[in-house]
């Protein structure tokens, strides 16, 4: 306990010096703020900000290279092969083996284009403006979508645990991948223009896609391999049902404040060769959690990660 407290004493005098010599001047937030939106402007993402004011949501073409598309496509279906034992024909399946949606979960660690496609640039800007410079990666998932089954209803990601009335700062968001051709007919994402702003889930007679009492205000999306759609947590989203043969893959890239409980297991399993890798990437180690003071054992905290600790809603 004496050596916490010396810990936590040092922590406290070195905020003490900086606040001396003026450091207390400059806003954190601000710093993360002007970071953020020169890397917006330098990308080229000004409407794409407009859309996510706007809309709740934003569609950036060429998000990814088609070849890494391709390489992150061929990679699920290895894993979805090995989980399932079953082959995979994406163009051809007719709903016998694969119905409707399958998870393929966890996918960061099972080939090298998945760390690639966390680090986008484009996309990875979006998100420091939606959950701040600290966001974490909470869970890269693919949804493996087969012809039938039902589509997937309406929902808010910010209700997954939060209570309504939702804040209007994005506590969660999603960068979705598309990593095969999006329509309507082959059970494309859908999303509620606007429905951002009115911070609940929606109602019992608002959550259905498609068909004849289907919410008529969903958008569905069209893309093409390599393009994602990028939206803030409290956006009405879900899929249609795939109509033709074939599989509809996509790489739902979800995306958490600091303080919220990620989806998969990130901050405490990281291959440590992983780790290695990535030594000099600050950024990939802050997605992934390394920089989390919560989740301490009998030791107490590590006081260095609380004293870096974001403060405001860009840092």
């Amino acid at each position: 306990m004496a050596e916490q407290k010396t810990t936590y004493e040092d922590m406290r005098q070195t905020r003490e010096k900086e606040r001396a010599m003026g450091a207390a001047l400059v806003d954190p937030d601000r710093v993360a703020r002007d970071k953020t939106l020169a890397e917006i402007d330098g990308l080229g993402l000004g409407p794409n900000i407009a859309e996510l004011d706007l809309l709740g949501y934003t569609t950036v073409k060429g998000a990814i290279p088609p070849e890494a598309a391709a390489r992150a496509r061929e990679a699920t279906v290895g894993v979805m092969q090995r989980k399932t034992g079953h082959a995979v024909d994406i163009d051809q399946e007719g709903g016998d083996l694969f119905e409707g949606v399958s998870l393929a979960h966890y996918l960061l660690f099972e080939a090298p284009v998945f760390e690639d496609i966390a680090m986008a640039d484009k996309p990875l800007a979006l998100m420091s403006y939606l959950l701040g410079r600290s966001c974490k990666l909470s869970s890269m998932t693919c949804h493996f979508k087969g012809p039938g089954g039902s589509p997937l209803p309406l929902h808010s990601d910010t209700g997954n645990g939060m209570p309504a009335p939702f804040s209007m700062v994005s506590q969660v968001a999603n960068v979705n991948y598309a990593l095969t051709p999006y329509s309507e007919e082959a059970g494309a994402l859908g999303m509620v223009p606007g429905s951002h702003r009115l911070c609940r889930q929606p109602r019992p007679d608002e959550i259905m896609l498609g068909g004849e009492h289907g919410n008529p205000n969903a958008v569905a999306m069209d893309l093409q391999p390599g393009d994602a759609v990028v939206w803030h947590g409290n956006t009405w989203h879900g899929s249609f049902e795939r109509k033709m043969p074939g599989i509809r893959m996509n790489l739902a890239t979800y995306f958490a404040r600091h303080y919220v409980v990620t989806q998969e297991k990130f901050g405490e399993y990281v291959p440590a060769e992983f780790l290695e890798r990535h030594a000099n990437n600050p950024r990939m180690l802050q997605i992934l959690g390394q920089n989390q003071g919560y989740g301490w054992n009998a030791d107490g905290p590590d006081w260095a990660k609380f004293a870096m600790s974001p403060g405001g809603q860009f840092d």
